[in-house]
């Protein structure tokens, strides 16, 4: 069996360069790139756990820190979506003009704050992005006037004792015009810790992408 295709990636961006850490699976199916949340980074050990899964089933990762290491200092810099859009959508970029990338189906896994990115990124790019998934996300950073322009497939992943962000997704999910599913995960807080939960999350991840990212016609990893 082929192993998987890591590599260490550094991409420019308007103040700099910021880095990221692609793997993928021989013959893989999609790519899915990861905007973390506030504080987060690609060493995030909750989106890393995701990655793995979704590499197991057939899909490339791409995790990158969307602030430079002097930006991720500044907590406005942090919250600033505007940015985190703009730096997701110069990663989309950079990611097309890859050759290993350059062809496979695209989506976004947005944790918190980077879900809100996610949102504003696929809404800009219409068509190309073909899946986003959201854990524990303030879709609500985003503004109603672009949560209805997202059309792809949406999964929004909430922990049912998270109140407060549920009841903000629930209001975003009313905005979305396009397929957009809220799955609450039983007994999780915010970050998904209870045992299982995380474990969850990957899982419904991973169901959603292999749904939606492979071309039609083509069976998604794992099916018979």
């Amino acid at each position: 069996m082929q192993s998987a295709t890591q590599q260490l990636v550094r991409i420019p961006v308007d103040s700099g360069f910021i880095e990221g850490a692609w793997e993928s699976p021989p013959d893989s199916q999609g790519l899915v790139l990861f905007a973390h949340g506030s504080g987060s980074s690609r060493h995030s050990p909750r989106n890393n756990h995701v990655a793995r899964v979704l590499r197991e089933r057939g899909l490339a990762t791409l995790l990158v820190d969307l602030l430079t290491p002097e930006e991720d200092r500044a907590e406005a810099t942090r919250f600033d979506i505007a940015l985190l859009t703009q730096r997701l959508l110069d990663v989309t970029d950079w990611a097309r003009r890859q050759p290993a990338m350059a062809l496979v189906p695209m989506g976004y896994f947005g944790a918190s704050t980077g879900a809100a990115a996610a949102l504003r990124a696929a809404a800009a790019l219409g068509g190309s992005i073909r899946a986003v998934v959201s854990r524990g996300g303030r879709p609500d950073l985003a503004s109603a006037r672009d949560l209805a322009r997202v059309r792809c497939p949406t999964l929004l992943l909430v922990g049912a004792c998270d109140e407060e962000v549920l009841a903000l997704n629930r209001r975003a999910a009313a905005h979305m015009p396009g397929t957009t599913v809220l799955t609450v995960v039983p007994h999780a807080t915010h970050l998904f810790e209870e045992p299982g939960a995380l474990e969850t999350v990957a899982q419904l991840a991973a169901d959603w992408f292999a749904q939606h990212l492979p071309a039609p016609g083509v069976p998604a990893s794992g099916a018979q």
